[in-house]
């Protein structure tokens, strides 16, 4: 059983599992704000921030307050495609696709700092274990937990669905509408699938995953040596007794 304290940091992995990151915000936001000078509005009594691109013809939405739960909107027009992502989704996938966003619109400063995959989705799966699923078109996480499905003709024929024993606090879901830059799609997927695990304080990690013997949680503090080493140590041992 892990033994933490709420403010302890901890490293997580696989990242499907490890929650939102909320005090982590400023990395889907910062580039765009602080580096590309998109503008912002914020509303400090709902939290809602939006943000648009300089030529207007794309726009992000982080409404807290929404009752769907969906937190992040990130709409484009001609071509019209929209982005959407729920409460939990882990905030480095969202961040991977909002910083990805002004090299998809031209704008081609600060690319050495914000390199984009150029792996197709499948390249993805099979780079971090991800199986073909029993059904046609979907890609399934090595636990199960997390799934992508790929329906051509639908609206939204990109989904990403995730949940642990259908427990509330790590139900999370994300979807991308027609005409969405499939390397955006991509960006996402490598940034959620990659076993490179993530930070969070332990009260952030949802609680059906704390004991969870899929996940692994190790302390950013008082570890021997890096804590990524020594995370990426502990995720090796665990591979091996697992086999």
């Amino acid at each position: 059983m892990n033994r933490f304290a709420p403010e302890d940091r901890v490293l997580v992995s696989p990242r499907h599992l490890a929650g939102a990151g909320p005090d982590q915000l400023a990395d889907a936001l910062g580039p765009l704000i602080h580096l590309f000078r998109w503008p912002t509005q914020h509303d400090a009594t709902s939290g809602h921030i939006a943000v648009n691109s300089p030529d207007h013809s794309l726009r992000i939405d982080f409404e807290p307050g929404r009752y769907d739960g969906i937190w992040w909107t990130i709409a484009h027009h001609e071509p019209y495609w929209e982005a959407e992502f729920t409460r939990q989704t882990p905030i480095e996938a969202i961040a991977a696709v909002t910083q990805a966003l002004p090299q998809l619109l031209g704008d081609r400063r600060h690319t050495e700092r914000i390199p984009l995959t150029a792996l197709a989705l499948i390249e993805i799966a099979h780079l971090n274990h991800w199986a073909a699923g029993e059904e046609n078109g979907t890609l399934t996480s090595p636990d199960r937990h997390c799934l992508l499905r790929h329906t051509p003709g639908d609206e939204r024929p990109w989904r990403f669905q995730h949940h642990v024993h259908d427990g509330f606090d790590t139900h999370w879901h994300a979807s991308f509408t027609r005409d969405t830059h499939e390397r955006l799609v991509a960006q996402f997927f490598a940034h959620l699938s990659t076993t490179a695990p993530v930070e969070r304080a332990f009260r952030d990690v949802p609680h059906l995953v704390r004991d969870l013997d899929d996940a692994l949680i190790t302390p950013v503090r008082g570890a021997a040596v890096n804590p990524h080493v020594h995370h990426a140590g502990a995720q090796i041992d665990r591979a091996v007794r697992l086999r």
